[in-house]
């Protein structure tokens, strides 16, 4: 690693953060982590990157030289990461969008982003083609609806198991309807992801999100649709769950390591 590297506060040493960090060090990325935050620092934790400072608040940035700030650690962490990483001016990258469903978090990063002349990233996620979703919306859109399907399994722990009995359905269940800030909301592991597609289009209060228990479904799937005055737009995903945590896709990881390389590098794809 060389002084020019990417140096990165990586908050949260769980399924997200863990594969993250193992797979920057596997392709060799020009990115150092300086730092990681995690709620219990005398828990035994296997492959802390190599002379990253262990911390358990916010408070334990002081000291730190950073460039960017990724938080994976879920939606209570986010105000309180992002607050502190943005007020030393540093970029923060946010996978716990669901915390942005409360509009107030959102404000106050987004000033404090300004203030500090940082920037407060979002990245896509377990989500592909947001892009287009997000240039689309320029001309003005009419309706976008994004579909997560996933097998019972993964809704487990979640208010979907007094819907509906997850363990004994035989076809595809939808067991929420509604706006994608109620999505997120309700189900914050799960749903973060109606967040990312709703600030790219619609928004919160306008796009329509459905999410569906299928017990013939080995992949956590998402299926947008939009139309405008652009055309119309659809996309699928069909994402392999994380081994370590079936809630989650594998490309939400990916999605993070691809982030944290653009910033690092001279060419961003």
């Amino acid at each position: 690693m060389s002084g020019s590297d990417l140096r990165v506060v990586l908050v949260g040493w769980g399924a997200i953060g863990h594969r993250v960090a193992a797979l920057l060090a596997q392709r060799g990325a020009a990115v150092r982590i300086v730092a990681v935050a995690v709620r219990d620092a005398g828990a035994a934790r296997q492959g802390l990157p190599d002379g990253a400072k262990l911390i358990t608040t916010p408070e334990g940035l002081a000291g730190v030289d950073a460039d960017l700030l990724v938080e994976a650690a879920g939606r209570g962490s986010v105000a309180p990461w992002a607050r502190a990483g943005l007020a030393r001016g540093w970029d923060v990258a946010i996978s716990s969008t669901s915390a942005l469903t409360d509009a107030d978090v959102l404000a106050e990063l987004t000033e404090l982003a300004r203030t500090h002349r940082a920037k407060l990233h979002i990245p896509p996620g377990a989500l592909g083609g947001i892009d287009a979703l997000s240039a689309a919306s320029r001309l003005g859109l009419s309706a976008v609806r994004h579909e997560v399907v996933k097998p019972p399994l993964a809704w487990r722990g979640t208010q979907a198991e007094t819907l509906c009995d997850l363990g004994k359905l035989t076809t595809a269940f939808t067991f929420f309807e509604g706006t994608a800030r109620q999505a997120a909301d309700s189900y914050p592991q799960n749903a973060n992801v109606a967040v990312i597609s709703a600030m790219a289009g619609l928004g919160l209060d306008c796009t329509t999100v459905a999410l569906i228990a299928d017990p013939s479904a080995g992949l956590n799937t998402h299926r947008i649709q939009a139309s405008g005055d652009f055309g119309n737009l659809t996309l699928v995903l069909e994402n392999r769950p994380l081994a370590t945590n079936p809630k989650s896709s594998e490309m939400t990881a990916l999605s993070l390591v691809r982030f944290i390389e653009n910033q690092a590098s001279p060419l961003a794809l």
